[in-house]
C-alpha cells in the first residue's frame, strides 16, 4: 500500500539552522499569485506592513491594521506550500504590553495558518519578544531603521554612523536575540557595523540596506520587480523592469478596446445554430 507524504514547509526552526551554512533568501510578498510565483524560490515569506505604502499608497507603514495584515498573509498562505510564512505585526498592535502582542500574535497564527510573526523593536521589545517566544510564538526580530517610528525618528536613513547609534544598534540585537527570536532582519544600518552584528549573533541577520555579510538578504517584491516607481533607496536593485511594460499592457488594452479591435470573435461565445 503506497502512503502519500506531503513535502514539510520550511519552519522557523529551519531558518535559524541556515546560519552559517548557506545565504538566507526572503522577500515580501502580499497576494495569492506572487507567492505562487515565488514560493519555489525563497526560504522564507515576509507579508510585511510596507503593504501599506505599496500597495494601499499610505505616506508609511504607521496607518496599516491587523485586519490588513491578516487578510493579506491569508492570501499568501494559500499561494505556498514550501517557504516559511512570516506576518507583520503592525503599529500599535503590540507595543501596549507584552499581553496585547501575545493576543495579537495568536490571532494572526491562527487566522492565516502562518509560521510566525515579525516585529519591530530592540531591548525595550526583549520581555515581549521573550515572552512570545517562551509561549510557542517564533518572533523575527527587527533592529536598525524601524519604519513604524518614524514619526519619532523624522525620516528614513542609514543608522550607526555615530557610535551613539551604533551602540544602540549592537545592543538592541543582543537583547533581541537573547529573547529568542529565530532571526533578526537589520535595516538600514552601515555595513560595517551590520557585518560586525552578524558575526556575533546566534540569531542569523537578514539586511535590507545593511551588509553582503549578513545571513540573509530581504528586499520588498515590488521594489525587486521595479513596479514600486515613486522612489529608489540606494539598496534596492531592480531584478526586473516590469512599470514600462505594465504601463504599455495597460496602454494597448485602451487603444484596442477604443478600436472594437478587442475582444475579437475568439474572445467571444457563440451560440451554436440549430439544425433541422
Amino acid at each position: 500500500m503506497s502512503v502519500h507524504v506531503s513535502k514539510r514547509r520550511l519552519a522557523p526552526a529551519d531558518i535559524a539552522a541556515l546560519k552559517g551554512q548557506r545565504p538566507i533568501v526572503s522577500l515580501t510578498a502580499y497576494t495569492t499569485p506572487i507567492a505562487k510565483l515565488m514560493d519555489p524560490h525563497v526560504d522564507f515569506m515576509l507579508v510585511g506592513d510596507s503593504l501599506g505604502m505599496v500597495l494601499y499608497g499610505l505616506d508609511s507603514t504607521v496607518g496599516v491594521t491587523l485586519e490588513m495584515m491578516i487578510a493579506h498573509g491569508q492570501a499568501v498562505m494559500r499561494g505556498s506550500s514550501n517557504a516559511c510564512v512570516v506576518v507583520d505585526l503592525p503599529f500599535g498592535a503590540y507595543q501596549e504590553s507584552k499581553e496585547q502582542a501575545f493576543r495579537s500574535a495568536a490571532r494572526v497564527l491562527k487566522e492565516t495558518g502562518c509560521s510566525a510573526i515579525k516585529l519591530e523593536g530592540g531591548a525595550e521589545m526583549a520581555e515581549t519578544v521573550a515572552f512570545l517566544t517562551q509561549r510557542g510564538i517564533p518572533v523575527l526580530g527587527h533592529v536598525g531603521l524601524m519604519p513604524q517610528l518614524i514619526n519619532t525618528t523624522g525620516g528614513y536613513r542609514s543608522l550607526g554612523r555615530s557610535d551613539k547609534e551604533a551602540d544602540k544598534i549592537r545592543r538592541d540585537a543582543k537583547a533581541i536575540d537573547d529573547a529568542g527570536a529565530f532571526a533578526i532582519v537589520v535595516e538600514g544600518t552601515v555595513e560595517p557595523l551590520a557585518r560586525e552584528i552578524s558575526g556575533q549573533l546566534r540569531a542569523p541577520t537578514i539586511g535590507i540596506g545593511a551588509s553582503p555579510a549578513c545571513d540573509g538578504q530581504v528586499l520588498v517584491v515590488d521594489d525587486a520587480l521595479g513596479i514600486f516607481t515613486d522612489f529608489k533607496p540606494r539598496f534596492v536593485k531592480h531584478f526586473a523592469n516590469l512599470a514600462p511594460l505594465m504601463s504599455e499592457a495597460f496602454a494597448a488594452y485602451a487603444e484596442e478596446v477604443k478600436a472594437r479591435t478587442f475582444p475579437g470573435q475568439e474572445h467571444t461565445f457563440q451560440v451554436k445554430s440549430k439544425t433541422a
